[in-house]
């Protein structure tokens, strides 16, 4: 198989070569000390405050698509094959703002200026996706990017009053897209990528069988897909990750299959990549989906990943357990299916072996009889980690409830199904005694911990909350019931 050892991107209207590019190596690093386009800014360091908000478009089955992301834990090796365009490619050739940036100045949407241009590239995007947007697709586009100084308001005035000083038509990323696309299928040569000294080295496999290989070759190597979670390691923990194998390039597993008794999901689909299929199946997680982190993280982090890396809060394990998803791992050509719940060991634990690799995430169409729900209790309700989330799946033949699933996160030391209280559901009339008996359940199920999230008492407390939310929506509560976190 053919090699290459430099990462190939376009960075605004230029194509640049970079030999020797570490695994742990940040785009965002890249972008301020290597190109001196300090118009990128770094603020946390870890894809919660936007101001180093990027736009990063790729070759996909529908073509050139743009999408805003988080520099900061974004990895230069994964740009390989990109286009990469920071605030600096906004304005003119004579200087002139952009329509967002002329916005931004005439409805007041900075102050100290530091987040502003992260703010710019967010609206960017959605501008180039919505021209028309409502507030609330504007606040969704901003749940990613955090303000000091303005309150917001004159930020979505802006948003919402973009296309008034310009039309998408005329951006350079609609009038120059041919010629992007053709720049960037000229660098597509089917090439294994290997980069980087030996200490750090980052891989980039040619295909889906490719990274098999590989994984096969580095059983040890970190898999990096979103990097939303691997790109903190490097950022706050100054861990070494190479060598590092980049999958989020491939094709190959992000496919999302609608099948009649099932949607499969490749690995490495992104959340962004899975909405509209989610939103069509599963329609009760449409809200959640929109409060996993915020919308450049949405576009970076995979659902395979997520899994993956078997934290106890990760939002969609209790989601799909509840839905009883089952997931392929794939060792060399060999695979193995699960389900979901046994994926997840004990803390830091799962069943993985050396070399294999989590390749697609399967979930059953709803039955007929069930009813589904998703809750997230956070500090923060945009762009926060669970405090506790419960995925919860009831199917009822008449008014008898024949099926319970209830799966939570937060609650133990993995994504955990709670038995005793789906056992006192089973077989009850629906109603508020046995809802009450399951919430009753719950302490013999788990022995939450206290930690700055929450403490025990209030997971707890939290999470018998929700059992009787579901049963007061389920029932025919005329709006969504209201608990304060």
């Amino acid at each position: 198989m053919q090699h290459r050892r430099e990462i190939r991107f376009l960075l605004n209207g230029r194509e640049v070569s970079v030999a020797d590019v570490g695994a742990s190596q940040t785009l965002l690093d890249f972008l301020r000390l290597d190109r001196r386009l300090t118009g990128t800014k770094e603020g946390c360091a870890e894809g919660d405050c936007g101001a180093c908000t990027v736009l990063v478009g790729r070759l996909g089955a529908e073509g050139l698509s743009y999408q805003p992301v988080n520099a900061c834990i974004r990895f230069l090796a994964s740009c390989d094959g990109c286009h990469v365009v920071t605030v600096e490619h906004l304005s003119g050739p004579d200087g002139r703002l952009h329509p967002v940036q002329q916005a931004m100045v005439e409805h007041h949407g900075s102050q100290c200026g530091f987040c502003t241009p992260g703010f710019v590239m967010s609206l960017y995007a959605l501008w180039m996706e919505t021209p028309q947007p409502s507030e609330k697709q504007v606040e969704t586009a901003l749940q990613g990017n955090l303000c000091r100084c303005t309150g917001y308001a004159p930020i979505i005035r802006a948003a919402v009053a973009v296309s008034e000083y310009g039309s998408p038509a005329a951006d350079y990323l609609t009038t120059e897209r041919e010629a992007i696309t053709a720049q960037l299928r000229a660098m597509q040569d089917g090439a294994r990528i290997v980069t980087g000294p030996e200490d750090n080295r980052a891989i980039l496999p040619a295909s889906v069988d490719d990274f098999a290989a590989a994984l096969l070759e580095y059983p040890q190597a970190t898999i990096v897909a979103g990097a939303t979670d691997v790109g903190l390691w490097v950022t706050k923990f100054l861990k070494p990750i190479g060598p590092a194998i980049f999958i989020g390039h491939l094709d190959g597993l992000k496919e999302i299959e609608e099948g009649s008794d099932a949607l499969t999901i490749g690995a490495g689909a992104s959340y962004t990549d899975c909405e509209a299929a989610i939103g069509r199946h599963f329609p009760h997680l449409g809200p959640y989906w929109d409060r996993i982190a915020g919308w450049q993280v949405r576009n970076m982090g995979t659902v395979g990943g997520n899994i993956a890396n078997g934290s106890p809060i990760g939002d969609t394990p209790p989601v799909l357990i509840s839905l009883g998803a089952e997931v392929v791992l794939r060792k060399g050509d060999a695979r193995r299916t699960l389900p979901l719940e046994a994926f997840f060991i004990d803390y830091g634990k799962q069943d993985r072996a050396a070399g294999e690799f989590v390749e697609s995430i399967r979930v059953p169409m709803p039955a007929q009889g069930q009813r589904d729900a998703a809750y997230k209790i956070s500090k923060r309700r945009d762009e926060d980690i669970s405090s506790v989330a419960v995925g919860i799946s009831v199917t009822l033949t008449g008014e008898t409830i024949t099926a319970a699933r209830i799966a939570f996160g937060g609650m133990a030391a993995t994504p955990k199904r709670a038995g005793e209280a789906e056992a006192a559901l089973l077989g009850k009339t629906w109603g508020e005694a046995a809802f009450g008996a399951a919430a009753e359940a719950l302490p013999r199920d788990f022995k939450p911990l206290s930690d700055w999230r929450a403490s025990s008492d209030y997971r707890m407390l939290s999470a018998q909350n929700l059992l009787r939310r579901f049963y007061l929506e389920q029932g025919g509560a005329a709006s969504p019931v209201q608990l304060t976190a």
